[in-house]
Parts: C-alpha cells; sequence; structure tokens
C-alpha cells in the first residue's frame, strides 16, 4: 500500500484538529467543507475508509511513533 509522505501526515492531522474545534460538529458551520475534505485526505493518505481509521493509522506513521505503541486504545 502506498502511504503519505511523512512530512503530510502531520500537518493533515493537525489541520483537522484545528478544524473540528472550529466546526465542534455543527453542521451548518461555514468550515464544514474544508473538514470534509481533509477528512478525504487523511483518508487517503492512510489508505483508511473513515476518519477515525485514518486518525489512528497516521498516528502510527508520525514521527516518534513506536512499533509497539498502543497509546490509542482505550485504557480498560
Amino acid at each position: 500500500m502506498l502511504m503519505a509522505h511523512p512530512a503530510v501526515l502531520p500537518g493533515l492531522v493537525d489541520r483537522y484538529w484545528a478544524l473540528s474545534v472550529i466546526d465542534a460538529g455543527a453542521e451548518a458551520s461555514p468550515v464544514r467543507k474544508e473538514m470534509e475534505d481533509v477528512e478525504r485526505a487523511l483518508c487517503v493518505a492512510t489508505g483508511t475508509a473513515d476518519v477515525h481509521a485514518a486518525l489512528i493509522a497516521a498516528r502510527h506513521h508520525l514521527p516518534g511513533a513506536g512499533v509497539l505503541d498502543d497509546s490509542v486504545l482505550a485504557a480498560g
């Protein structure tokens, strides 16, 4: 599978989180279109089908992520 260049992922993840704070889930938000574009870019860059999986995949490919990094798993 092709993966995005490591320099691309941090920017996409940061942009997603910034937009999600601005958007705050409002469907009529003016930034909704841009957020959907970033979500789509994250999915394409990580080879996933939804934004949550894309964020997990991106986190594991970001610089500094360990091979056995399980920090995205919920605490039991």
